[in-house]
C-alpha cells in the first residue's frame, strides 16, 4: 500500500475548515503533530455559519496554546446556492456538547481568499492545502488568482463520494453538496497540472471506514493520564457530560458523544465517522493509503443528483486526470497513530483551563 509524494518531514499547511466536530478533531491532531507547521487556518460557512466556525476555530487553537496561528474569516455563503448548515449533526454551536471558553483574540484582518492568494505567493511550492469544508474560499481565491493551484505543493480535499452512497443526498457528500459550483471550479482549476500536483481527494468511500468508537476515546484519555476513566456508552443518558480532569479530553469526549448519538440515531451504531482527521493525516503523509487517478467533475443541474461528484476512471471523457482519489487505507493503523499522538499531546499540554 503506497502513498503519493507528500512530506513526512515538517509540512507547511494552509487549512480551510468549517469547524465542525471532525474539523476540530483534525485541528487537534495537526496541533499534536510535530510534522505539521500550520501557516493559517481559514474559515468558511458549512457545518455552522462562518462566524461560529471562526469562534470554534479560535477557541480550539487557544485551548491548545496556539494563539499564534492566523485565523482568517472566509465566505459567509456559497457561490450560488443558499447556505445550508447541519447543526443536527454537529450541535447548535458546531462542536457537539463541548463548551470551550471563548478565545481572547480576534481573527485576521484579511479574508480567507486573500490569505490563500498571499500565502501561496509568499511561499510558492512550499504549502500543502488541506480543505475539510466546502471549497468556497479556495474557489474565490482562484478567481482572484488563477495561477494559485500551480503554487501549491499539493492539495488534499475531504469531499465527494464515488462508488458509495452520499451522506447529504443519496448521491452527494456534504462538503460538495453545500457548494457544488465551488467544487467544480476547484477541480477544473487543477486540470492540466503535473501528476505530482493533482489534488488528493479523500471521499466518503474511505472516510466512512474511519469509525471512531468509545474505546478510542477511552484510550486517548488513558494516554493523557486523565481521570476518571473516560467511558462513553450507548446506555448513558443522552447529553451526559464528561468529568475528565484534562480539558482536551473533556472537549473531545463531549464533542464525540454528540456525534456518536447522531450516528446511532441514523442507525449507523454508536460511533463517529471522523472524516477530517484522516484527511489531515493524508496531508501530513503519516499514514499509508492507496489512490487511483481520475477525472472528477461535479453535477450542477440534476434535479436528483446536484452536488454529485463523478469520476471518469477510464478516460471516457478524453480529459486528463485532475485528481488522485483515495481508494483504501488501514483504519486500525490510523487509529493507533491518532490515539497515541493526541493522547500524548493532551498529557503534555499545560492547559490554563484544566483541572490538572
Amino acid at each position: 500500500m503506497g502513498s503519493p509524494d507528500l512530506p513526512n518531514t515538517p509540512a507547511r499547511l494552509v487549512v480551510d475548515v468549517d469547524t465542525g466536530i471532525d474539523d476540530a478533531l483534525a485541528l487537534l491532531y495537526l496541533l499534536a503533530s510535530p510534522d505539521a507547521d500550520i501557516a493559517a487556518v481559514l474559515c468558511t460557512a458549512g457545518n455552522v455559519p462562518v462566524d461560529q466556525v471562526t469562534a470554534n476555530t479560535l477557541a480550539v487553537l487557544e485551548m491548545c496554546g496556539r494563539s499564534d496561528i492566523e485565523v482568517a474569516v472566509g465566505a459567509q455563503v456559497p457561490l450560488v446556492a443558499p447556505l445550508m448548515t447541519t447543526e443536527d449533526t454537529h450541535g447548535p454551536l458546531g462542536v457537539g456538547y463541548a463548551e470551550l471558553p471563548p478565545a481572547s483574540r480576534a481573527p485576521s484582518a484579511r479574508s480567507a481568499a486573500e490569505a490563500w492568494v498571499e500565502l501561496t505567493r509568499t511561499h510558492p511550492g512550499e504549502l500543502t492545502g488541506l480543505v475539510t469544508g466546502p471549497m468556497t474560499n479556495l474557489a474565490l481565491a482562484i478567481r482572484m488568482d488563477p495561477d494559485l493551484p500551480r503554487r501549491l505543493r499539493r492539495l488534499v480535499i475531504m469531499g465527494g463520494c464515488f462508488n458509495h452512497p452520499g451522506n447529504t443526498t443519496p448521491t452527494s457528500e456534504w462538503n460538495v453538496a453545500v457548494d457544488p459550483e465551488a467544487a467544480r471550479e476547484v477541480f477544473d482549476a487543477f486540470s492540466g497540472l503535473p501528476d505530482s500536483q493533482r489534488p488528493i481527494v479523500c471521499p466518503l468511500d474511505v472516510t466512512e471506514t474511519i469509525e471512531m468508537h468509545a474505546v478510542h476515546v477511552a484510550r486517548i484519555a488513558e494516554a493523557a493520564e486523565s481521570l476518571p476513566a473516560e467511558v462513553l456508552s450507548p446506555d448513558d443518558p443522552r447529553g451526559l457530560r464528561s468529568r475528565a480532569s484534562n480539558m482536551v479530553v473533556r472537549h473531545l469526549s463531549d464533542s464525540l458523544r454528540f456525534y456518536m448519538e447522531f450516528h446511532r440515531d441514523q442507525n449507523l451504531g454508536f460511533l463517529a465517522h471522523v472524516h477530517d482527521p484522516f484527511a489531515a493525516a493524508v496531508a501530513l503523509g503519516t499514514i499509508q493509503y492507496t489512490t487511483k487517478p481520475a477525472t472528477v467533475d461535479v453535477e450542477l443541474e440534476g434535479r436528483l443528483t446536484r452536488g454529485t461528484t463523478i469520476a471518469d476512471w477510464a478516460g471516457m471523457w478524453g480529459r486528463e486526470p485532475n485528481a488522485d482519489i483515495v481508494t483504501g487505507t488501514r483504519p486500525e493503523a490510523f487509529f493507533e497513530h491518532f490515539v497515541a499522538r493526541v493522547g500524548a499531546f493532551a498529557r503534555n499540554l499545560k492547559l490554563p483551563f484544566s483541572n490538572n
